[in-house]
């Protein structure tokens, strides 16, 4: 296993300390971390994706259509 160094100001290790607690320990809160993280690089991606997608087969969405998806899905 990997051992790093991690640098937190206090805010950031006062963050850590109240986490530990309920992930396992330092370790596992910064390993939890590490997960979402690269869960939500890998969501962005595919949406990036998608987009690419879809602006290739239907171009680009214009700001009508755009704030009509907003009054329809946002309550």
């Amino acid at each position: 296993m990997a051992t790093t160094t991690v640098r937190l100001d206090p805010e950031e290790a006062q963050m850590l300390a109240e986490l530990a607690p309920h992930f396992g320990g330092k370790s596992g809160v910064l390993r939890q971390a590490l997960r979402k993280l690269s869960e939500e690089a890998k969501n962005r991606a595919a949406l990036a994706s998608f987009v690419d997608d879809w602006n290739a087969s239907d171009g680009p969405i214009d700001d009508e259509e755009v704030a009509a998806m907003i009054e329809k899905f946002d309550h």
